[in-house]
C-alpha cells in the first residue's frame, strides 16, 4: 500500500504521536520510519484520498505536534510515496540536504502577510495624481456613449492601480524584513495585492507581529491587513 507522508525529522525528535490519528475514514494509524540521521511520519493511504476538513485538520494536527517539540520539515497535504522502503530510500538519498533545511528551520516560524486596499481609495488617489485620468473621467461623464474614451480610462485606471500596488506592496515586505529571517512571496490572490510569507524565530513572534500592526497602523483604514500564523514553515522547506 502507498505511504502517506506528514513530515521529516531528525532521527533524535521526540516523535510523540499519542492521541493523534491519520489522514482517512476510519483515520490511519500513524507510524515512523527511520534512519540513522532523518525520521518520516507515514501512515498507510486511504483509499480515494481527498482534501476534506476532516483530513487537513488531522494532517495538520500531526504537524503542530511535531513542530511544538523539535524542528520538522511538513510536507504539504497529499504526498504519498510508494511504500515505506522507498520514503527511507529517499531520506539517505536526500540526507544533507534533509538535514541542513532541518537546522535552518529549527525554532523557527512562519507568518503569512496578504494585503489588500479600498477599491474607492485607489480610485480617488488616481484621479487626484494623474491629470489624464480626470479628463478622461470628465468626458465620459459627459459623453456616455463614447465607448474608445470609456475603454482607454479603464485600461489608464488598472495600469496605474497596478503598478501603485506593485509599488507599495514592495515597501511594505521591505520594511517587515529586518523582523524575520527569510521571506518568500507568492502570486497575489485575486483580493490581496501582497501575498508573501516571513520566516520568524519562535522568540520573536511578538516582535514580528507587533511590526506588522505598526505596518497596517502607518498604512491607514485604506489597507486591510490579514496575517495568518504560526504556520508549519511550507513556503521555506
Amino acid at each position: 500500500m502507498a505511504t502517506y507522508i506528514y513530515a521529516i525529522t531528525a532521527a533524535d525528535h521526540p516523535l510523540r504521536l499519542e492521541g493523534l490519528s491519520g489522514v482517512g475514514d476510519p483515520p490511519s494509524e500513524l507510524r515512523t520510519v527511520k534512519t540513522r540521521d532523518l525520521g518520516a511520519v507515514v501512515s498507510d493511504t486511504p483509499p480515494g484520498l481527498r482534501a476534506k476538513r476532516r483530513d487537513l485538520v488531522a494532517h495538520q494536527s500531526v504537524l503542530e505536534r511535531l513542530m511544538a517539540e523539535g524542528a520538522a520539515l511538513p510536507m504539504r497535504f497529499g504526498l504519498v510515496g510508494p511504500d515505506d522502503g522507498q520514503v527511507l530510500d529517499a531520506l539517505e538519498r536526500e540526507k544533507e540536504r534533509y538535514t541542513a533545511r532541518l537546522a535552518e528551520l529549527d525554532g523557527r516560524l512562519e507568518y503569512n502577510l496578504k494585503v489588500a486596499r479600498d477599491e474607492e481609495g485607489q480610485l480617488r488617489e488616481i484621479l487626484h495624481d494623474s491629470e489624464e485620468a480626470r479628463e478622461l473621467t470628465e468626458y465620459t461623464r459627459r459623453n456616455p456613449g463614447a465607448q474608445d474614451k470609456m475603454m482607454a480610462l479603464g485600461e489608464l485606471v488598472a495600469k496605474e492601480v497596478q503598478s501603485r500596488q506593485e509599488a507599495v506592496g514592495r515597501e511594505i515586505a521591505s520594511a517587515l524584513v529586518p523582523a524575520a529571517e527569510r521571506t518568500a512571496e507568492a502570486e497575489p490572490t485575486a483580493k490581496h495585492f501582497l501575498n508573501v510569507s516571513y520566516l520568524v524565530k519562535r522568540e520573536e513572534a511578538a516582535a514580528f507581529s507587533q511590526a506588522v500592526h505598526d505596518e497596517a497602523e502607518r498604512r491607514g483604514d485604506e489597507f486591510q491587513f490579514r496575517l495568518n500564523g504560526p504556520l508549519p514553515p511550507y513556503s521555506f522547506v
